[in-house]
């Protein structure tokens, strides 16, 4: 007898194959009647809405799955064929060039393998200093780039004689510089200079690069988009605009695809939303490797996109700023699954001071951990055959899809901007997530829910944190984009009441819990959590058996809030009471919205009532404004 064919016919006898009808069958009947879309099919900001689950079935539509293998047209595996490696590195602001050097050394000892150098005063870039600055630096094994303010040329023809004196084969060098003059105007609201010569300035950059085919001179910051609250399919779409006018403006100065799109990088920032970024990069490759491709290249490598990924400072806050370590955790786990070529995780205090030497060494060691324990760099495109993140994958790339198309029927990304297309889409957006975060309907962990109680900030914050930065030009051309924090508004909330506790003392919330004990513990914990994201002290009970009780103990511990903790039908006969003998001593708030007698509590003079349904943000200014917090 043949054990094993025995014991497989037996074992699928067993487990015969179920059906997606079968599926969605006990789906509804787990679902009593509940609707289906409204229960289980999340709704996204990227304009299209993901299924609960998905089967086999699912690929069977999506046009781009044609068995590539990595390192194959259109790339949405990746450009990488042997392993999956990707530069970890670190951005060093170059305030001394021999401070900045022996940083530097110091930070390629303890495993960096990509130097960002951030040259903020042009005046200081000469020969000289840039040597100083690559002194006893291998840029044959070391990624090297440089963010400057104008002088991209003279850097790049200085790097050029320093691998020139040091008899270095060009192609070894990597890198970049990060001339973006359509990023400079979606910042700024116009070009430096002038439109044309920003174009031809890009066209002399590729030339004096051309004999260092790895060192890319042209930026495409798509990462402004996310960063002023853009959705993943926005960024990536605006991304796309911002490249092909590259494409376009460059080919119509005399240059060929080949020799422009291998001198681009890409440069996209990933959010917490794990899965969706890891979609989003390979949907990008997946684009922009059409995109190329329509310029009818001689090489098809000249339509793989170069990628280089930074953590979002869109989702980072400043109070419980250790959380931003788990923020970013989950994505550089996206960015390098999905394929990015470099890296910089930014250090999780960067939301409110300079970057200290333990903050950069949690960021650096992030990415180790990922490439030398958890051996991130050794399968390219982890994420290819799963049936969500490759239906994820489609749906991004259709979408961004349909936005670039926008943009080229408002001939091309210079004039969508100057109509302010652009513009009013990204606000849109970014209006519809900061009412999502005031009305907690988007959490952040230690800010708009469940915020540590105990943390006040005692130091005073740069103002530069806290406000969207206008480094609007004077002759601007279009109002440019502004980027900010989704945190920042509940920040300035906090902070004022941290700075008002310095000299006053601390507003106290104190629960009244009554009635129901299911109902008035869960409405406590809400009130509680409702009034510290406001830095209120918040005062909770076990509760009270009458009126007189907790009305006494209340009195006793000086608080200026009393919150009215039970159950919806109890309110009626517990609230009244207690309003009568407090409203002149504090303001009295239900926990809830009890609408069988919401108005006859309000007849009584009761108007405080949070809910799940409230706006927390604009809730809470009301209360400071109540306690004189100004």
């Amino acid at each position: 007898m043949d054990y094993k064919k025995s014991s497989k016919s037996k074992l699928f006898s067993e487990f015969p194959p179920v059906t997606t009808e079968q599926w969605e069958e006990k789906i509804k009947i787990d679902l009593k009647g509940a609707d289906y879309d409204r229960k289980l099919v999340w709704k996204t900001n990227e304009g299209f809405n993901v299924k609960p689950y998905y089967r086999e079935n699912d690929l069977n539509n999506l046009s781009y799955l044609v068995d590539e293998n990595p390192g194959d047209f259109p790339f949405v595996r990746g450009n990488k064929t042997k392993n999956n490696s990707w530069f970890i590195r670190q951005n060093i602001l170059v305030k001394n060039f021999t401070d900045a050097n022996v940083k530097a050394l110091n930070i390629i000892s303890k495993g960096i393998t990509s130097l960002g150098f951030i040259i903020n005063d042009d005046n200081d870039i000469c020969k000289n200093n840039i040597e100083i600055l690559l002194k006893d630096i291998d840029i044959s094994s070391v990624e090297i780039n440089f963010k400057v303010e104008k002088n991209y040329f003279e850097i790049l023809e200085i790097l050029k004689s320093i691998i020139k004196s040091k008899n270095i084969e060009p192609s070894k060098i990597t890198g970049s510089i990060d001339f973006d003059p359509l990023g400079e105007l979606s910042l700024k609201g116009n070009f430096c200079e002038s439109e044309d010569s920003a174009f031809e300035y890009c066209k002399k950059l590729i030339a004096s690069s051309s004999d260092l085919p790895n060192f890319k001179v042209i930026g495409v910051n798509a990462n402004i988009f996310n960063n002023s609250g853009a959705s993943i399919v926005e960024e990536l779409g605006f991304g796309l605009s911002i490249g092909n006018e590259y494409l376009s403006r460059l080919t119509d100065l005399g240059l060929s695809v080949d020799e422009i799109a291998p001198k681009m990088k890409f440069n996209f920032a990933v959010g917490s939303n794990y899965f969706m970024e890891i979609a989003k990069l390979r949907a990008a490759r997946l684009l922009w490797a059409n995109i190329v491709k329509a310029y009818n290249p001689e090489n098809i490598s000249s339509a793989q996109m170069h990628i280089f990924s930074s953590t979002s400072k869109w989702n980072k806050t400043i109070y419980d700023a250790y959380v931003n370590i788990l923020r970013t955790t989950t994505e550089t786990m996206s960015c390098v699954i999905g394929g990015t070529d470099s890296l910089l995780v930014n250090s999780f205090n960067v939301t409110f001071e300079e970057p200290t030497e333990f903050s950069e060494r949690i960021a650096r060691n992030q990415q180790i951990i990922l490439k030398e324990e958890s051996n991130f760099d050794k399968v390219v495109d982890p994420a290819a055959g799963s049936y969500y993140i490759e239906n994820l994958t489609d749906s991004i790339a259709d979408q961004a899809w349909k936005i670039f198309i926008d943009v080229q029927e408002q001939n091309g990304y210079i004039e969508a901007f100057k109509k302010s297309f652009i513009q009013n889409i990204v606000k849109e957006t970014a209006n519809k997530r900061d009412l999502a975060i005031a009305k907690r309907k988007e959490n952040f962990l230690g800010v708009n829910q469940f915020p540590n109680f105990n943390e006040h900030i005692e130091k005073d914050i740069n103002p530069a944190y806290l406000e969207p930065q206008d480094n609007t030009l004077e002759n601007a051309i279009a109002e440019p984009l502004k980027p900010y924090r989704g945190t920042q508004a509940f920040e300035i909330l906090r902070l004022k009441t941290d700075n008002y506790s310095k000299t006053n003392k601390r507003p106290k919330a104190y629960m009244l819990p009554m009635g129901n004990i299911a109902m008035r513990k869960a409405r406590a914990q809400f009130a509680c959590n409702f009034f510290a994201c406001a830095g209120f002290d918040v005062v909770d009970n076990n509760g009270f058996k009458t009126v007189d009780e907790a009305v006494n103990t209340f009195n006793k511990n000086n608080a200026d809030i009393a919150v009215i903790c039970s159950s919806d039908d109890e309110y009626i006969n517990i609230a009244p009471e207690i309003y009568k003998k407090l409203k002149d001593k504090a303001i009295v708030v239900i926990a809830g919205y009890p609408k069988n007698d919401i108005e006859e509590l309000k007849a009584l003079g009761i108007n405080n009532f949070i809910s799940v349904k409230s706006n927390v943000l604009d809730t809470l200014k009301d209360y400071q404004k109540k306690l004189n917090i100004i």
